[in-house]
């Protein structure tokens, strides 16, 4: 099988990985892709924004499969067009990618199909908006309505946070993502991450994780797009995985099509584990960055039939297979992110891989045959173990290792797991 893989960050770099394990693999390439996935796959050129050409060098190479990884591809409608074109994709449709493309569409979605989820108002204006904070009190979240690159979400602890989010929103800091706000309650627990993939009539239930969204230790600073993950995640039992299926995962499958919209693609959804049980935060239509690099560590199964049987609608065909290790990884970012930061700084040594741990590349670049940083976050140090505590030191003691003067990391992901293993 001939596989186009469209992406460039971590998380395509540890799809491709996998992809590259299987045994149905003739040919992998990956659009634009960085130097981590060129170890596995063949780096091409076509601009992922100009459909055409995608459909094009696909039809050039006589590709099988596309693999959409980010959010945007598939928000803009880069699914639909490639199969309109005879192409075999995984991913949603531009229609079903709204679960992700706009937080509004979700909450209603839930709003109408009984699923789970915190009180919420869809807002246009600010004033409006404000009235409402005021009315509720603090805590409370505001949310960019789109795509904000994990950044458009603010737990405002005070009513002035609230506000202040408020006007950020509104005065442009998130682009046309934050021309509408979602204003929501404040939800109580734990967080935890659940993937689950659908062909629009199956489920196949993968694995769980839990990202780290703080810039700092103690889950402290700004929200970013994930400064480490570690999978499973304890707080997700066998019950509370039955009831998110139930409760969550399928009234969405089946609201879906029944509102015209089947689902074909990995449901990332992003739970508060409260005292009533399991509530949806929000949906991500594909998989996480960095919960991806921790997952794909973890499959035991081979990827490639997996992703293809849910976008030729024969899920039910097919299984997944777990190791029963624990596996974390490590964010290594520029420093300033999640604010500026300077770019194309040396990375001088990157530790080479085993079969327990790896360094997946997520924003680098070559820049006269030398490796440099061009993200914000960069490297994700991601290794397995026996136990959390015992992942989290082989993931440490390899980023300890990785020579780059610009970059730094939390030093504590994984905490809440080795606090209850400690215990």
């Amino acid at each position: 099988m001939k596989v186009l893989l469209i992406g460039s960050g971590g998380r395509e770099h540890a799809l491709a990985w996998k992809i590259a394990q299987s045994p149905l693999l003739d040919a992998l390439y990956a659009a634009p892709g960085n130097p981590g996935i060129a170890d596995h796959a063949m780096l091409v050129e076509p601009n992922v924004e100009d459909h055409a050409a995608v459909i094009a060098f696909a039809k050039e190479k006589a590709i099988d499969f596309v693999v959409i990884g980010p959010e945007a591809p598939l928000v803009a409608g880069l699914a639909d067009d490639l199969r309109a074109a005879g192409i075999a994709t995984f991913g949603p449709s531009k229609a079903a990618a709204q679960l992700e493309g706009s937080k509004g569409f979700t909450k209603d979605l839930c709003a109408r199909y009984d699923i789970p989820t915190g009180a919420y108002q869809r807002f246009k204006s600010a004033e409006p908006a404000k009235d409402y904070v005021r009315a509720q009190g603090a805590p409370i979240v505001i949310k960019a309505d789109g795509l904000a690159a994990g950044k458009g979400v603010t737990v405002a602890m005070t009513e002035a946070e609230a506000l202040a989010a408020i006007d950020d929103c509104f005065d442009g800091a998130f682009g046309a993502a934050g021309a509408e706000v979602v204003v929501e309650a404040f939800l109580d627990g734990e967080e935890a991450s659940f993937f689950c993939l659908s062909d629009g009539k199956t489920a196949l239930a993968l694995a769980t994780a839990q990202d780290h969204k703080r810039v700092g230790d103690g889950d402290t600073g700004p929200n970013t797009g994930g400064m480490g993950a570690y999978s499973p995640a304890p707080v997700m039992t066998a019950t509370m995985v039955e009831r998110t299926m139930k409760e969550i995962i399928e009234p969405t499958i089946s609201g879906m099509a029944k509102d015209g919209n089947p689902f074909s693609g990995v449901f990332f959804a992003g739970l508060m584990i409260t005292a009533k049980g399991p509530e949806l935060i929000e949906y991500n239509v594909r998989f996480g960055d960095p919960e991806c690099q921790v997952l794909m560590m973890r499959l035991k199964s081979d990827l490639l039939p997996i992703l293809y049987a849910t976008a030729t609608g024969t899920l039910d065909r097919v299984d997944a297979e777990w190791r029963d290790e624990a596996a974390l990884t490590v964010v290594l970012a520029s420093k300033g992110y999640p604010g500026a930061y300077d770019k194309n700084t040396p990375i001088a040594h990157i530790p080479e891989a085993s079969e327990e741990a790896k360094v997946f590349h997520a924003g680098t670049a070559l820049k006269d045959d030398r490796l440099v940083a061009t993200g914000g976050r960069v490297l994700n140090v991601t290794a397995l173990g026996k136990t959390v505590t015992e992942a989290q030191a082989h993931a440490y003691a390899l980023a300890d290792r990785v020579e780059w003067e610009n970059g730094f990391c939390r030093r504590d992901i994984g905490w809440q797991a080795v606090a209850r293993e400690k215990v």
